[in-house]
C-alpha cells in the first residue's frame, strides 16, 4: 500500500536554498483532499512527468482538480475521485537573497592602443540581490531531478552571465582605458540591470540590485599575458613590443639614448601590463600618468623624426 502525504509542507528554509524537494527520496503519493501548506515567500511547484505543472503561492490549500486543473487533466482524475496519484512537489524560495557576492574569475579584456602594450586586463567585484520571479520556470530550467538546490549551486552560472553581459557593454562602448571603463561602468549600471534581467528571466530569476567597485587593472609580465588573451591578441602584442623595442635600439645607435632616459620612457621588453595603470592609484594619479604616457610617445616620434631627417641628410 502506498503511503499517502495527507499534510504537505516544509517550514524549515535554510538560509541560501533556493529549492526544496518533496518527497526527498522516490515519488510521493498524494489525493485529492491532501493538505498544501504554503508560507509567506514561497511558492509550491507540482512535477510530474520531468514537467512542471500547477503551482501554489502562499496559503493553506486543498487539492482539488479545480486548484490541480493542469495535473487533474494529465492524469485524468475526476472531480471527487480520491484516487492516490505521484508526483514532486517542489518548494521554491521566493525572499531576496541580498548581498551575494561576485566578481571576476577571469580578467575582462580591452584594448588600449595608446598605452602601454595595447590590453589591459581589468578585474572588478560587487555584490547584487537576486531572487526567483517564475518558480515554474526556475524548477524546470535548474531544479528537475534535484533534491534540493542552493544559491551555491547556480552562483557561478549567475556570475558567467552577469560577467559576460559587463564584457559586451564594455565592447560595445570602445573604452580604450581603464579610467574611460570605469566611467561607462559608472554610466551603464542601471541600462545593464535592465539587459541583464532580460537574460536572468529566462530561466525564472532576476537581479533587483547590482553594485560593483571601479575596475583595477591586472599587473602581468608580457609573458603572462599569453595565458589571458586570444593568440591573435597576443600576436599584435608582441609585434608592437618588437616595434617599441627597435625603435628604442635605434634611438640609442643614434645617440638619443640619454635622452630617452632624460624623458623618462620605458617601453623595454618586460614591462608588465598595466604598469601606468596600477589599480591603487586615484583616479587623479592615473589621468597624470596616462597623459604622461602619451607625452613620452609623442617625444619618441618626435626623436625617430629627427633621426630619420639626420639620415637623409648623410
Amino acid at each position: 500500500m502506498p503511503r499517502i502525504i495527507d499534510v504537505i509542507e516544509h517550514p524549515n528554509v535554510a538560509r541560501d536554498e533556493l529549492v526544496y524537494r518533496l518527497p526527498q527520496d522516490g515519488q510521493g503519493d498524494f489525493r485529492m483532499g491532501s493538505q498544501l501548506i504554503v508560507s509567506e515567500g514561497q511558492a509550491a511547484v507540482f512535477v510530474r512527468g520531468g514537467k512542471a505543472l500547477d503551482t501554489f503561492g502562499p496559503g493553506r490549500h486543498t487539492l482539488s482538480t479545480a486548484n490541480l486543473p493542469i495535473l487533474s487533466g494529465l492524469i485524468g482524475l475526476a472531480t471527487s475521485g480520491r484516487t492516490p496519484f505521484t508526483a514532486y512537489v517542489y518548494y521554491v524560495n521566493l525572499r531576496d537573497m541580498p548581498q551575494v557576492p561576485w566578481g571576476t574569475s577571469k580578467p575582462i579584456i580591452i584594448k588600449t592602443p595608446n598605452t602601454g602594450l595595447g590590453v589591459a586586463l581589468l578585474r572588478t567585484h560587487g555584490v547584487m540581490e537576486i531572487s526567483i520571479s517564475d518558480p515554474g520556470l526556475f524548477v524546470m530550467k535548474y531544479a528537475i531531478n534535484e533534491r534540493m538546490m542552493r544559491l551555491s549551486d547556480i552562483k557561478d552560472r549567475i556570475q558567467t552571465l552577469l560577467l559576460g553581459e559587463i564584457s559586451s557593454l564594455l565592447l560595445k562602448s570602445g573604452a580604450q582605458d581603464i579610467m574611460e571603463a570605469n566611467v561607462i561602468l559608472e554610466e551603464i549600471e542601471g541600462a545593464m540591470l535592465a539587459k541583464v534581467n532580460e537574460k536572468f528571466a529566462e530561466f525564472g530569476m532576476q537581479i533587483k540590485a547590482f553594485e560593483a567597485n571601479p575596475f583595477d587593472s591586472m599587473n602581468v609580465s608580457t609573458e603572462e599575458l599569453r595565458d589571458y588573451v586570444p593568440r591573435d591578441v597576443w600576436l599584435e602584442v608582441l609585434e608592437r613590443q618588437k616595434r617599441l623595442d627597435i625603435g628604442m635600439a635605434a634611438a640609442q645607435n643614434e645617440g638619443a639614448g640619454g635622452g630617452l632616459a632624460a624623458a623618462g620612457i620605458g617601453f623595454g621588453v618586460g614591462q608588465n601590463l598595466g604598469g601606468m595603470m596600477g589599480g591603487n592609484q586615484s583616479n587623479e594619479q592615473l589621468a597624470q600618468m596616462q597623459a604622461q604616457m602619451q607625452q613620452q610617445q609623442m617625444m619618441m616620434q618626435q626623436m625617430m623624426m629627427q633621426m630619420m631627417q639626420q639620415n637623409q641628410q648623410t
